[in-house]
């Protein structure tokens, strides 16, 4: 019995092995609800906006995890001392909501979790499409 192109089919199993698109797919999908983030962000003073970063994680060969998150260095601007010394956090007041001075509550603008829910199905496709045009890159 002979399997006609068998060679083949191993280099090609081999080559996809190597396929480097994992971290770039999921950059692309994740850089949708990065943008959408800082579109919705609260427009107080504009330093919101400025401290919102895709970050990528540090993880294993073969394994991307990227995240929207606030930037850390921006924490001297975030981090608000009340005169009796409570510490608050500015994004997650704007994200959660907050107690008002007169005992009011405020709502949360909840822009970090809308930008990942309203485009959830777009963020999954454009990491599937970019999965599926570095396999077939992998196999010409």
């Amino acid at each position: 019995m002979e399997i006609r192109g068998l060679k083949e089919l191993q280099r090609a199993i081999k080559e996809l092995g190597k396929a480097p698109g994992v971290t770039p797919a999921a950059r692309k999908g994740m850089t949708i609800a990065y943008r959408s983030a800082k579109t919705k962000a609260p427009e107080d003073t504009g330093d919101l906006k400025k401290g919102i970063i895709l970050k990528k994680e540090r993880s294993r060969r073969g394994k991307a995890v990227f995240q929207v998150t606030m930037d850390s260095s921006m924490n001297d601007i975030f981090v608000k001392v009340s005169k009796d010394g409570k510490r608050s956090y500015y994004p997650a007041a704007q994200e959660y909501g907050y107690i008002t001075r007169d005992g009011g509550y405020m709502p949360g603008a909840y822009f970090m979790r809308d930008s990942l829910q309203q485009n959830q199905s777009k963020i999954e496709k454009t990491i599937i499409d970019s999965m599926l045009k570095s396999i077939d890159k992998a196999l010409r």
